[in-house]
């Protein structure tokens, strides 16, 4: 089958960083495994990381964790999915990825698509929305229809997390939502997304915020959090908490202390990379967002589409990530 990988570590601009393969298709799917065509898939800060850093030991590897397509075959313990069924999904660090023609993926950690997106549309959102669910629900423990009174600061607002994070906020919770972006685009984009507030991120952010009137309980940092460190402890509320979902750079917890401040980190992966009793949550919470798509209530993040998947097209869906500028998903649909 058709799949994109590496053989060796390179920059994004390496003619080598990402290569045409043509390997094995996957064996017949056993237990909760399901055997999907992927259809599209979207690219994350994850998948440019490990590129950079992650030599392949026995062969090419292949990368990709958003997906979206169509299954068509199932493991015997299957019960969730049927071959034919559109899905999407943000599959695991640990297993072969998604950019290939076929991807074995557990179908604990599958929700049926939105009936109401094309397959690029449906797999902007996966891996993004996996994030903001579980950090807001699971780690800053907001349940739904939860945080009257309160306000929740969203670092890095037109992200790929972010994003979905103000929309995650707004459409379950009771929050107050203040996410800082830098530029007039990506202001707006998280006004258009539902933020109550936008902040200056390269500004004084408690200075902002004071301004606002806003003293947030939450914050849910997306990126960059070493640079943004003191500005989250000077405006964090007194026994609030903190969610960080990167670790680029060394930070002092020991500064929440005077204000009993708890810290917690999200990661998306850690459910089926540890085969958790509850990773059977990300099916749920992925066909709950189905429906809150259908219902127009959370809509797709995807703002590129750079067409039918090759190395090159690849590569360029990396740099786009590298830049730090994205608004949005950069997605690549088909091969």
């Amino acid at each position: 089958m058709k799949a994109v990988g590496f053989l060796k570590c390179h920059p994004v601009d390496h003619p080598e960083a990402l290569l045409d393969l043509e390997i094995p298709a996957p064996a017949a799917p056993e237990g909760h495994d399901m055997l999907v065509e992927v259809r599209a898939v979207s690219v994350n800060p994850v998948d440019t990381k490990r590129r950079r850093s992650e030599e392949p030991k026995d062969g090419p590897r292949v990368l990709g964790f958003d997906a979206a397509g169509i299954v068509r075959a199932v493991g015997p313990a299957c019960t969730l999915f049927r071959p034919g069924e559109e899905v999407f999904y943000a599959g695991v660090v640990n297993r072969a990825g998604s950019n290939a023609e076929l991807q074995l993926v557990d179908e604990r950690i599958v929700g049926r698509k939105p009936r109401s997106l094309t397959f690029a549309e449906a797999a902007s959102l996966p891996l993004t929305t996996i994030t903001a669910w579980e950090g807001l629900h699971d780690r800053l423990g907001v349940h739904e229809g939860g945080g009257a009174g309160e306000a929740l600061l969203v670092i890095g607002g037109a992200g790929g997390v972010g994003s979905m994070v103000i929309q995650v906020a707004r459409q379950r919770t009771a929050l107050t939502v203040v996410a800082t972006a830098s530029r007039p685009e990506t202001a707006q984009w998280c006004r258009d997304l539902g933020a109550h507030h936008v902040v200056d991120h390269k500004g004084d952010i408690a200075h902002q915020l004071k301004a606002l009137g806003v003293k947030p309980r939450y914050v849910f940092s997306t990126n960059t959090t070493a640079r943004n460190w003191e500005q989250i402890v000077a405006c964090v509320a007194p026994q609030g908490a903190i969610v960080l979902i990167e670790s680029q750079a060394p930070i002092d917890a020991r500064q929440l202390m005077p204000k009993s401040v708890s810290l917690h980190w999200e990661l998306m992966f850690t459910r089926p990379m540890f085969g958790t009793p509850d990773m059977i949550e990300q099916h749920r919470l992925l066909d709950a967002v189905a429906e809150l798509v259908e219902h127009g209530r959370i809509r797709h993040t995807m703002t590129r589409n750079l067409g039918p998947m090759d190395a090159e097209k690849l590569r360029q869906a990396h740099a786009l990530v590298e830049s730090g500028a994205m608004i949005g998903k950069v997605v690549l649909e088909g091969f």
